[in-house]
């Protein structure tokens, strides 16, 4: 049973980076999910698919994994590339393609 470490990206409502600064450890699933013959609903036996514990920090949660013997594999988040850009520099005076409707 392994476990993976991440730090979650921001939702796509979000437009800062509020509530992003913290790691996740999720268990990766043992048993692939079955679906009820009888109402059709999705089901698995695994329960630790149900588990998300949060940390401050990646060492935080690398530490509680060691301590607990999980083998576990890091995921860095990934920047986004799109720098921020204010809405004052759509008239600035020195564009050199003028700004216009």
């Amino acid at each position: 049973m392994s476990a993976r470490i991440y730090s979650p990206s921001r939702t796509a409502m979000q437009s800062g980076t509020a509530k992003t600064g913290y790691w996740v450890l999720e268990f990766e699933p043992q048993s692939p999910p079955r679906i009820e013959p009888l109402m059709g609903y999705t089901s698995s036996s695994d329960t630790r698919r149900q588990v998300r514990l949060n940390f401050p920090t990646l060492e935080d949660a690398i530490a509680y994994a060691q301590k607990n013997g999980i083998p576990y594999q890091v995921e860095k988040p990934k920047r986004p590339k799109r720098r921020q850009v204010s809405y004052a520099e759509n008239f600035r005076y020195d564009r050199k393609i003028p700004w216009t409707h």
